[in-house]
């Protein structure tokens, strides 16, 4: 509730700018699909977002542009769809590896992160 409240508080004086830090940080799985459906519509309003978010394959799907970061450097950018599919990006920000299937096929496992 605390999200939606700042975003329409924000939106009230109609800016082309919209800056987002973690808008899904803290919030159940609902209010952030929620929350993530809403950005599109912004959007497509004429509003330009600029979206700060760790979630990088939540990101990736409602922008047009991404840029990744790591302890605080650029080391990729392009078109969001480009990036989804870049098989560095899958790996090594999306937690999806690729490895080959006795058959030869290849076949995507989520890679842990933690632990």
């Amino acid at each position: 509730e605390q999200q939606m409240l700042a975003i329409s508080r924000a939106l009230m004086n109609r800016p082309k700018l919209l800056l987002m830090d973690e808008p899904s940080l803290g919030l159940s799985p609902a209010l952030v699909k929620m929350i993530f459906g809403i950005i599109p519509t912004i959007r497509d309003e004429g509003v330009t977002i600029v979206l700060v978010e760790q979630n990088a394959n939540m990101a990736l799907k409602i922008s047009d542009f991404g840029y990744i970061m790591e302890n605080g450097r650029f080391v990729t950018s392009g078109k969001s769809k480009d990036l989804q599919e870049d098989e560095d990006v899958k790996e090594f920000y999306l937690g999806i590896k690729m490895e080959k299937s006795v058959k030869g096929e290849q076949r995507y496992k989520r890679k842990r992160r933690w632990g």
